[in-house]
């Protein structure tokens, strides 16, 4: 699976991954998902949002076990974010089905569209218009840097933007969601475990600070003259590194576009986009106030006008309680049987910074997950990496559960 899945959507000039939303790279993304269903026999159907469920037995049976991830990337992303979820349910599957065991309850995979959020500027689209935390309206009003909309882009594809919605009969069908991601830290590099479970998702959310000055001459414009609106936004980011440092949190601004754009012009605009996150909804709103009254300040001394508007935001995520301690005692019984347990004897248990769509759902359906080593930490990047051990790790501990779940 890794070799066929492993040329789609990839640069030859980065050697990362440029698979967005409704592009040719998703397009073929989704075939590859289709063929990797169709060959287990599983039933492949595309939900009104994009999202594709490959199911086997009756999806309107009720109390189904869904496991999956996505398949889209963020732009010059890394192999596993994503796809190591999809790729370890196929092959969970197989695992399962070479252990001769008998499905009591109906399972499926999915393939949620638009996880990362690259080309819309917003993540989860998928798992949100499907959970009603995205409504129809605000979905045709993203756009993305060439300026076409959802609509358009869904269009061109071949779907139909105008059926996109919340989809709670779908949900209702759904006992309970395990996604296994890739480690997007090293907690479990530092504690010698192979795999791990998901306790919660920080709060978290993007803010866009736009930075408005006058354009002017690089060359003949004196210092005192300027109202460089790229010295606001520098002071700005130093801020956000203050403001985190403080509160034990994270921030970063990772994506700025500037007006002209020119090297030898002043910019007329500066428009950056801050990602916060912290563990609890305390540190974060004194990240983010801080960051916003530090350049605010900068701005008033620089003759510079400032636009800060929250484009996203998800609260803390606190992953189902049961189903978290039974995976937490599937897992266990496992290591224990057959020895593979880590340094502590048991399955660790950890927070993550980063969002996911088993987060967005959590507030409809019982979901949990399962976390896969990251010797590196790198995550984002074409530097990711999970050993080949730890990945077949990962698809047992992925079939241990989904025996259980779904098989007894």
């Amino acid at each position: 699976m890794w070799r066929s899945l492993r040329p789609l959507g990839r640069s030859a000039a980065s050697g990362g991954y440029r698979r967005y939303a409704w592009t040719d790279a998703d397009a073929d993304c989704r075939l590859w998902f289709r063929m990797q269903a169709e060959a287990r026999r599983l039933d492949v159907e595309t939900d009104r949002n994009g999202n594709q469920w490959a199911w086997l037995g009756d999806p309107t049976a009720g109390d189904a076990v869904v496991t999956g991830s996505h398949l889209d990337s963020v732009p010059d992303g890394g192999a596993f974010d994503g796809p190591l979820g999809v790729v370890s349910s196929f092959a969970a599957l197989d695992e399962l089905r070479a252990r001769g065991v008998s499905f009591k309850r109906p399972l499926a995979i999915v393939n949620f569209g638009d996880e990362e959020g690259a080309r819309f500027g917003l993540a989860c689209v998928g798992s949100r218009l499907t959970a009603g935390r995205l409504t129809k309206e605000q979905a045709h009003e993203l756009r993305d840097g060439d300026g076409i909309s959802l609509p358009q882009a869904m269009e061109a594809a071949g779907y139909d933007p105008d059926a996109i919605g919340p989809d709670p009969e779908r949900l209702a069908r759904v006992g309970a969601f395990v996604e296994l991601h890739v480690e997007q830290g090293r907690a479990l590099d530092l504690s010698g475990d192979p795999i791990g479970i998901a306790s919660s998702i920080w709060p978290h959310g993007r803010w866009r600070y736009d930075f408005a000055g006058e354009a002017n001459h690089a060359g003949t414009t004196r210092l005192v003259d300027r109202r460089d609106p790229m010295l606001t936004y520098a002071e700005t980011v130093l801020a956000a590194r203050r403001e985190a440092e403080l509160a034990g949190a994270v921030a970063t601004f990772g994506k700025i576009a500037v007006e002209p754009n020119g090297v030898n012009a002043i910019p007329s605009l500066v428009r950056g986009w801050l990602d916060a996150r912290a563990a609890d909804q305390g540190a974060l709103d004194a990240v983010v106030a801080g960051v916003e009254t530090a350049a605010r300040d900068y701005a008033d001394r620089h003759g510079i006008d400032l636009t800060v508007v929250r484009e996203s935001f998800t609260p803390v995520v606190d992953f189902s309680h049961a189903l978290r301690d039974e995976l937490s005692r599937i897992l266990g019984d496992a290591a224990a049987t057959t020895g593979t347990s880590g340094p502590s004897g048991k399955v660790p248990v950890l927070g993550t910074g980063a969002g996911h769509d088993a987060g967005i759902l959590s507030e409809s359906i019982p979901t949990a997950m399962l976390f896969v080593r990251n010797p590196t930490g790198v995550s984002h990047s074409p530097a990711e990496f999970a050993a080949e051990d730890d990945c077949l790790a990962g698809v047992r501990a992925l079939a241990d559960a989904l025996e259980e779940l779904a098989c007894r």
